[in-house]
């Protein structure tokens, strides 16, 4: 788990407009992303169709999946394909986990964005850039990183307004349209999917004193030790472990970790809303206090105690119920074995070799004034999820029939 819970006050930080840095980190890019995420070959896909809403100067909005940590750097590798260097929206987080990456993450274009609170530094930086037609932008829509390569979580609304707002400044001078791209990453796991999965469930178990339950069937053993971990859970917040159906147990725990503190910080979200919206909603209300300075420490404490259970709540939700069977795509096992290994461990680490396509959809033109009714979701955020869904799973069959009959978890 990055460190996501700051009592700092937000400064909006500026990405370097100089590509010196991006034209230096080019030839290494490959090699990081090797070392760091086990990428070792990266597929770009229709990079004409960027490079020709490049050329002409159309303000530029690419919409990405965001699956796995390794996501911004993987876009890096358009740099290359494109001539064009690009700027990426990133959490205020992200630039504060270390000195390195506080140092470079500016240079190579990032700029940082307040999720809890109205950023008009960064929001104004965005619209000025597609506005201006600067440089394509990156924006991952989901929010957070959804850890289900074959799965997207609902879309932030946000983004619609960048790019309307920016339609709107271009109308009034004929400067041409604002586009959005949508852009699907679909990772591929290279190496013995069995293996490497077989290797961290025998490294959890150990760590929690357990015989290693190689004799189960590998969804079982993910089962049972998914159950587990989910009781340790309900034993720290609810005083005992439950019986029944894991993922109803999960979704009981989240709702328990949610709903007090919607109530006490009158949030005005539900089970209604997507789990992101409702944990957003909570960080915005509770982020302001805790970066002000005034609190007692605890009063601190409290706060903080608050974040870490809305963030659990948010991974358990992040669990989707039909996404591991036995005809799921392989990666959908080491997703989830991964997945527990970070939950567990706060530890990425990297269990073989991984290829990532990125795939560049057909631009979607984008009207200065909304459509649709208010309080439905925005119109072109909608069809651009619609088209990046489309992308994934035909991705997704593309890789299934190249593996043939090695296609499913129980095959591999």
């Amino acid at each position: 788990m990055q460190e996501v819970i700051l009592d700092e006050p937000y400064k909006f930080i500026s990405p370097h407009r100089s590509v010196f840095w991006t034209a230096v980190c080019r030839p290494v890019l490959p090699w990081y992303l090797k070392k760091a995420h086990g990428i070792v070959d990266v597929e770009i896909r229709h990079a004409d169709r960027l490079k020709e809403s490049i050329r002409q100067k159309h303000g530029v909005l690419m919409l990405a999946n965001h699956c796995r940590t390794s996501d911004p750097m993987t876009m890096g590798a358009l740099y290359a394909a494109t001539g064009s260097p690009l700027y990426s929206m990133a959490s205020f987080h992200l630039f504060k986990q270390n000195k390195l990456q506080a140092m470079m993450m500016p240079r190579l274009g990032a700029f940082s964005i307040l999720r809890e609170g109205a950023d008009r530094a960064a929001l104004n930086f965005a619209i000025d850039n597609l506005t201006n037609a600067e440089r394509p932008l990156v924006i991952f829509p989901e929010g957070t990183v959804s850890r289900a390569n074959d799965r997207l979580l609902s879309f932030m609304e946000g983004p619609a307004f960048l790019a309307r707002a920016a339609a709107k400044r271009r109308a009034k001078t004929d400067a041409g349209p604002v586009v959005i791209h949508p852009v699907a990453l679909r990772y591929i796991f290279l190496d013995d999917v069995m293996a490497a999965s077989e290797k961290i469930l025998d490294e959890i178990e150990t760590r929690l004193s357990w015989s290693k339950q190689s004799h189960l069937p590998i969804l079982d053993r993910v089962r049972k030790l998914g159950s587990c971990l989910l009781a340790v859970k309900e034993v720290e917040y609810l005083g005992h472990a439950r019986e029944g159906d894991v993922f109803d147990r999960a979704a009981d725990l989240a709702e328990r970790l949610l709903v007090p503190h919607e109530e006490r910080w009158e949030t005005g979200t539900s089970a209604k809303e997507d789990v992101v919206m409702r944990v957003k909603a909570i960080r915005t209300a509770i982020l302001p206090e805790l970066t002000s300075g005034k609190l007692t420490p605890e009063e601190k404490a409290d706060r903080v105690d608050v974040l870490q259970q809305i963030y659990l709540a948010q991974q358990l939700l992040f669990y989707p119920r039909d996404y591991l069977t036995p005809d799921s795509p392989p990666e959908h096992l080491l997703e989830t074995v991964e997945r527990f290994e970070e939950d567990l461990t706060d530890v990425l680490r990297v269990h073989g070799r991984m290829k990532v396509i990125i795939n560049i959809g057909e631009p979607i033109e984008v009207e200065a004034k909304r459509s649709g009714r208010k309080g439905e979701a925005d119109p072109v955020m909608e069809l651009a999820r619609e088209r990046m869904q489309t992308m994934i799973a035909e991705m997704a069959e593309e890789v299934a029939e190249s593996r043939g009959e090695r296609r499913t978890i129980l095959a591999a």
